[in-house]
């Protein structure tokens, strides 16, 4: 899943829809918009994110909204935190040794 993930958000206007909808849901015009696209352009970016999980559509009259799905960021998140916490460890030692070989100097 998680190079699905990341392979959907490999694209800059994917990655932009993202931020976006991380501050509520849009339209597909609303998305659209500000990248200056097609609407086929933007329903072509937006299928990727929906077939990765990160983005649900739904129609409300003629219009299609977006919403994120936060739950999906979850792998993302703890991949992220396991990361995250091996190089504070790596760094941790790295220091230790380097304070141990100055006292021995």
């Amino acid at each position: 899943m998680l190079s699905t993930t990341f392979g959907a958000l490999a694209d800059p206007t994917r990655l932009a829809v993202i931020g976006r909808l991380s501050r509520g849901e849009a339209t597909m015009g609303e998305l659209a918009e500000p990248h200056r696209i097609t609407p086929p352009a933007m329903t072509k970016h937006v299928g990727v994110l929906v077939d990765a999980g990160l983005v649900t559509r739904r129609r409300v009259g003629r219009t299609v909204v977006c919403t994120l799905r936060q739950e999906a960021f979850t792998e993302v998140e703890q991949w992220l935190g396991d990361l995250t916490s091996y190089w504070n460890s790596t760094v941790d030692r790295l220091e230790e040794l380097l304070r141990g070989d100055d006292d021995d100097h």
